[in-house]
């Protein structure tokens, strides 16, 4: 509710809300209520995909040789190869059981259809079908209680993960168990969803952890891959080849696979990935193919289904010179198309995202079988309308004879796959032969039935298909949304074409307009462009269909965005995660670093003791702190007013981080330490010794390079007398360390005492330093009884010294670029002279955080 802003009454109910700034909303993730918008959530961390380039790697980097490169090279390629053959094994299983599940139900509840037609117990059947789908749903509902993140498709988070988001628990185990499991009961109960986009989840779940199992084999028979397990980039490498590997499985698309996975998810890329996740790819189809061949048709080798769903082959019957797939007029209607299929496609996004909020207030929140009896509602009522709609709204059509393609075996397959639920007299009953069977079945009558479907029943279809689809796509169970998408729109593309056919008298090929309309409805609910033309091209096993499709879905994308994001997006946003797009928006252009970055830096020196350091990460939750050292040689501050002015970047007073501030944050956990000894300890500061008098000054600056840090006593201590151009001292920066490495060195007891010099202090092997991937030990877990807080620990052999680093007057779309492509984490912004002055995240890069400052620099000038 807004407030007028005049009576006291407003000021006092809206004082709460207007206490925070939009970047403060931005930062906390919060709900703006005058937009009704979730804002990315501050709980969000990035994944490390930037080397760090410390002692214990250079280490390794030496023992490298071009032997031992191409040996690492030729694993990577059989790592390749066994996530493509594994996830085309995990398409055959699921594919397997939900035939197997799915013939059963069918047949046993179509069998007392036909039967209970003459006796009037039709009731029985429906409590035959209602029970069966229950149960699946059931089953399908309480994994996804197990494990939360295994819900929906898993393709906007695997799209998270791969632009550099940490979800937890998203490429686990049991979530691939959960996942793989819950979606073959979901589709076999009969639900609108699809299995396709699970298996894209599935793929990047066996990309992650298959290349650790393996490894971890390897390496209990003395195989030495330390360099390669340890290495971040490359699990996100294997990833992005399971996810083109799933869709590969899912569509029989390898070229497509590749092109989804470098369209909708790696912000990374490079010419030798692109051939990886191709073979990937590969293999996960001729897999897939090989043993779905010779199941179902027993001649191993044919090679004759592809993939999990598969189009078919639109030919015209040899000799009839009439038909043709499609023609330069069609074009005008396949715009159309698209446009309707925009329109759709932002309407079914919009009520989706409405009931989305509504669970998130309404259903998540409550105890967690409410989830389990929304999924057996949404069962309930999606068993009703298939066989109420099956039973009474279909009409009986002629069964035709001959079918416009040639191929023997698909005539056969659409034709038995038939309902004549209460049709007779060579005629069958159009609704239930849609309804009545699996949606790829389904997908293949409307592309490839000749005879023509009631306009009455492609448009009730259509209606009820598209409001089950929207309601069922985010309940509790593991669901895929592109083929019901396709389905959605095929019957849709059909309609039109039997309009055209029967009341223009047109000669158009109905398949090619079904197709048409399943890309545009596709088109405009996930709003993808290169990787799905490709998808349904090769889908479709016909290059003639290229420019149409490519047409159709352009339109449809540009309609629907005129409205709204695709679906995937949408859940992102809803989900908070902080996403970052392929590129900025122009206007950002007028921002820079040090207007976006974060001032208030905690951070660590080179020689710190332990007391200071559990003090920093127990009373912080940054996952990276910069390594400094007071600059007392250069200084070149000093106060104006009420604004510190350092090197032509301009701060206000408050923002600026104090040393004696910090110090005081550092203590503020001493109370939980179990040994008083930690509690006001004061550093002992040494005099430095002067320089001999008469030394050269040349030999004063080679001896001091090879010194680093030769001014630095461990821990510090400013005075609370000290003026303000002594506490605004600068900060050189020397480089990164994170969390979890601070943390692994205090429990590995890497330290040395005051009375030492650190080369004392025992070395860590890189092995040793990543020997808990990917599951750190927290400092919460460290016992703080075994430390000594007077310990000095030397951080500087395993900081990162040559991180990425931006001038403060970079323009923004300029940080934005070099931290999406290089996939980074942390970037310290540091000025002309090498001091620190903020650092940027990727918080500080989300379009909402990037929307408050440019509207505040509008204010400010």
């Amino acid at each position: 509710m807004a407030c007028c802003g005049g009576c006291l009454c407003c000021q006092c109910c809206c004082n709460e809300g207007e206490t925070r700034t939009p970047e403060e909303l931005t930062i906390l993730g919060e709900t703006r209520e005058d937009e009704d918008e979730i804002l990315p959530r501050k709980d969000y961390e990035s994944l490390d995909y930037d080397r760090c380039i410390n002692e214990p790697f250079l280490d390794v980097l030496e023992g490298l040789d071009n032997k031992k490169a191409r040996k690492y090279e030729a694993i990577k390629w059989i790592l390749v190869f066994a996530i493509g053959v594994s996830t085309g094994l995990t398409g055959l299983f699921v594919d397997f059981f939900v035939r197997l599940f799915t013939q059963m139900k069918f047949s046993l509840v179509g069998q007392s259809v036909e039967e209970c037609s003459e006796n009037g117990c039709l009731a029985l059947s429906l409590l035959e079908l209602l029970a069966l789908n229950m149960m699946f749903v059931f089953i399908s509902s309480v994994l996804v209680l197990i494990e939360p993140v295994a819900a929906g498709s898993g393709i906007p988070e695997i799209k998270s993960y791969l632009n550099g988001v940490k979800i937890p628990g998203i490429v686990r185990l049991r979530t691939f168990i959960c996942k793989v499991t819950g979606v073959l009961f979901a589709v076999a109960a009969g639900l609108f969803v699809g299995k396709e986009g699970p298996m894209i989840h599935s793929g990047a779940i066996i990309g992650a952890g298959l290349p650790q199992v393996l490894l971890h084999m390897l390496s209990c028979i003395h195989w030495d891959f330390v360099y390669f397990v340890s290495v971040f980039r490359d699990k996100r490498d294997f990833v992005s080849a399971g996810a083109a590997a799933g869709v590969a499985a899912a569509f029989g698309a390898p070229i497509g696979g590749t092109l989804f996975s470098l369209e909708e998810g790696s912000s990374f890329w490079n010419q030798a990935l692109t051939w990886k996740v191709l073979f990937c790819s590969m293999s996960a189809t001729f897999t897939l193919n090989f043993f779905r061949s010779g199941i179902n048709f027993n001649k191993w080798g044919s090679f004759q289904l592809p993939g999990l769903l598969n189009f078919g082959e639109f030919k015209c019957v040899d000799g009839d010179k009439t038909c043709h797939l499609w023609t330069a007029v069609d074009l005008a209607f396949f715009v159309l198309m698209g446009v309707a299929g925009g329109l759709l496609g932002a309407l079914f996004n919009c009520i989706n995202k409405r009931l989305a909020k509504y669970r998130m207030r309404n259903v998540h929140p409550k105890a967690r079988f409410i989830r389990v009896l929304e999924s057996l509602l949404v069962c309930m009522v999606t068993t009703l309308v298939i066989f109420v709609a099956s039973v009474a709204l279909g009409e009986c059509r002629d069964l035709v004879s001959t079918s416009n393609n040639t191929s023997t075996q698909q005539f056969s397959l659409v034709n038995s796959t038939i309902r004549r639920f209460f049709c007779y007299n060579n005629t069958y009953n159009d609704m239930a032969t849609l309804f009545f069977n699996p949606q790829e079945v389904a997908i293949h009558q409307l592309f490839h039935q000749n005879a023509t479907f009631s306009p009455i029943t492609l448009s009730l279809f259509f209606v009820l298909y598209f409001v089950l689809s929207c309601w069922t796509y985010g309940v509790s169970v593991p669901s895929g949304l592109f083929v019901p998408s396709l389905l959605c729109g095929a019957s849709l593309g059909r309609l039109v074409a039997n309009v055209l056919k029967i009341n223009f008298h047109m000669q158009i090929y109905s398949g090619t307009f079904a197709l048409i309309g399943a890309a545009a409805f596709l088109g405009g609910v996930v709003r993808m462009t290169i990787s799905l033309t490709v998808i349904l091209i090769e889908s479709t096993n016909e290059i003639t269909y290229g420019l149409p499709i490519m047409i159709t879905l352009m339109v449809a994308k540009w309609t629907g965005d005129f409205f709204n994001k695709g679906i995937y997006d949408i859940h992102i946003h809803l989900k908070g995660v902080p996403l970052l797009e392929w590129e900025t928006e122009v206007e950002m252009d007028k921002l820079t670093a040090s207007d976006i970055m974060e001032p208030n830096l905690t951070y660590v020196y080179p020689h710190t003791r332990i007391q200071s350091l559990v003090s920093i990460l127990r009373t912080t939750v940054y996952h990276a702190f910069p390594v400094v050292t007071e600059n007392r040689d250069n200084e070149k501050e000093f106060m104006k007013g009420n604004i510190l002015i350092s090197n032509n970047i301009k701060f206000k007073k408050s923002s600026v981080l104090t040393r004696a501030g910090e110090q005081r944050r550092r203590c503020q956990s001493m109370k939980s330490y179990p040994s008083s000894e930690l509690r006001n300890v004061c550093d002992e500061q040494t005099a430095v010794e002067p320089a001999e008098e008469g030394q050269d000054i040349l030999q004063q600056m080679l001896e001091r390079r090879h010194v680093p840090y030769p001014n630095l006593y461990p821990d510090q201590s400013p005075s609370e007398e000290w003026t303000m151009e002594e506490r605004f001292r600068p900060l050189t920066f020397h480089g990164l360390i994170l969390r979890s490495q601070l943390v692994n060195l205090l429990i590995r007891g890497v330290c040395y005492a005051e009375n030492q010099s650190s080369a004392s202090q025992p070395r860590l092997s890189h092995s040793e330093m990543t020997e808990d991937y990917p599951r750190f030990p927290d400092i919460h877990d460290l016992d703080l009884a075994l430390l000594n807080p007077r310990m000095i620990v030397d951080v500087t052999p395993y900081m990162n010294p040559c991180p990425y680093t931006v001038s403060p007057n970079t323009r923004v779309s300029q940080v934005f670029n070099l931290f999406r492509t290089m996939g980074l984490r942390h970037l310290p912004v540091v000025n002309a002279v090498g001091e620190i002055v903020g650092i940027i995240t990727r918080h500080n890069l989300t379009h909402e955080f990037l929307v408050a400052k440019l509207r505040q620099h509008y204010i400010t000038i």
